[in-house]
């Protein structure tokens, strides 16, 4: 293997994926209870082979299964892997050993010094060069794909700065407002990670490994609107296939060039009240659920853009902001829409309040109309500028428009964001 010793850098070529493939699938079991939850059909194909394919067309082809229930209907089907372009080799688990049991066992077949293991029952199409890049630079222990979700409220909640997970919230744990990133189900560990399982027997990922690294501040989250979405209940199992029948997994891998949606926060999103500096004052505009989930569901990404000069004034610090932005993204989540990203302007150009912060009086050229924060999400994302626009309500969203040279739809009195995004995606069609 061809490496940097200083850093430790690895190439896909050096790296084994490992699938946890022995899931019974309970919640899913009225779609098909015979065959293990990974070897369910979507549109006549199982999970685990679209999986596969997947890995097979990125030249991940060193692929270990992690088998249990029902586990001759998975080896009979892909055997050693050469019908489908790659080399299988399978963990059997004589006993359920939870999500991370099979370690016991990896650390024997496990070659390379990192690994890819992803969850059995999810579809997906990222761009994992994109990862893996991202694993090497924070010179991490684990890294994991998160992402926002349609479910955020039955999910495990992620929190990270800079990368770095500080905080991991349970399903069952108590919460309030929160940012929508979950767990996606795909992983990048270094091998010595296997050594935390010592004696053969159940295991959590996520609570006996993953979360145990936290403190040690080597678990870091790499966080995509790229698609990656489980089959694990009847309604997202429909879902999915609609999905892939409308080709949104490769349309919204990074690779390809994206589209976006950028809206406006005041005024638009949430009720206009000012210079919002309370959360109280936070609520929704009508309709607003309805319309960023057709967003959702289209292919365009929806990304907030918004000036709060309030911070500049000193009436509301950054982690007040966040924790507005967190109740935001609470919900949405509750109604089963999302942001894919959020960026904000904190500076004001004018001085003379009385609790201001001096560095951020500046002009900038985040400041709407000023394009820097769109420009960022662009190179981030990917984004095709022509095929994007900006919803907003005031002169500043539609001179930012006109700076990016894209159309402006205006939220006012006549019609609301649910109109103006049912006007965009028909003109797309």
């Amino acid at each position: 293997m061809k490496k940097d010793v200083k850093r430790g850098l690895f190439m896909i070529k050096d790296i084994s994926v490992v699938i946890l493939a022995g899931g019974k699938g309970t919640r899913i079991s009225s779609i098909n209870k015979d065959v293990p939850k990974s070897m369910i059909k979507l549109n006549n194909k199982p999970v685990l082979e679209y999986q596969i394919e997947f890995f097979k067309n990125n030249n991940l082809t060193n692929i270990i299964l992690v088998v249990g229930h029902l586990k001759d209907i998975i080896i009979n089907h892909f055997k050693d892997g050469k019908e489908f372009g790659v080399n299988i080799t399978y963990v059997e688990e004589q006993m359920p050993l939870g999500t991370a049991g099979c370690f016991y066992y990896l650390k024997n077949i496990i070659k390379n010094d990192n690994f890819l293991l992803v969850n059995g029952d999810i579809i997906f199409d990222i761009n994992i060069q994109k990862l893996i890049e991202f694993h090497n630079e924070k010179e991490a222990l684990a890294t994991i794909c998160t992402h926002p979700n349609s479910h955020p409220f039955d999910s495990g909640l992620i929190f990270a700065k800079d990368g770095l997970v500080y905080k991991w919230l349970s399903k069952e744990d108590e919460r309030k407002y929160y940012k929508n990133r979950v767990n996606a189900g795909i992983h990048i560990l270094k091998k010595e990670v296997l050594d935390m399982v010592n004696t053969l027997g159940k295991y959590d990922l996520d609570r006996d490994i993953l979360k145990k690294l936290i403190p040690l501040k080597k678990l870091y989250a790499y966080d995509t609107p790229e698609y990656i979405k489980d089959m694990g209940t009847p309604e997202r199992y429909y879902q999915v296939i609609e999905d892939i029948k409308n080709n949104k997994p490769y349309l919204r891998n990074l690779k390809n060039k994206q589209k976006a949606i950028f809206l406006d926060r005041d005024g638009t999103i949430n009720k206009y009240v000012g210079f919002l500096t309370n959360i109280d004052d936070f609520s929704l505009n009508n309709n607003v659920i309805d319309a960023i989930k057709l967003i959702n569901n289209s292919d365009y990404l929806a990304i907030v853009i918004t000036n709060q000069p309030v911070v500049a004034r000193g009436e509301v610090t950054f982690e007040e902001l966040e924790e507005i932005h967190h109740k935001m993204e609470t919900l949405l989540g509750m109604g089963g829409a999302y942001l894919d990203d959020i960026y904000y302007c904190p500076h004001h150009p004018d001085s003379g309040f009385p609790e201001e912060i001096k560095e951020l009086k500046i002009k900038c050229r985040c400041r709407k109309p000023g394009t820097l924060l769109v420009e960022q999400a662009v190179e981030k994302y990917n984004i095709d500028l022509s095929l994007s626009c900006v919803i907003g309500d005031d002169e500043k969203d539609k001179l930012l428009a006109s700076n990016l040279n894209i159309p402006y739809y205006e939220v006012n009195s006549e019609y609301d964001l649910l109109d103006r995004v049912k006007e965009i995606l028909n003109e797309k069609n």
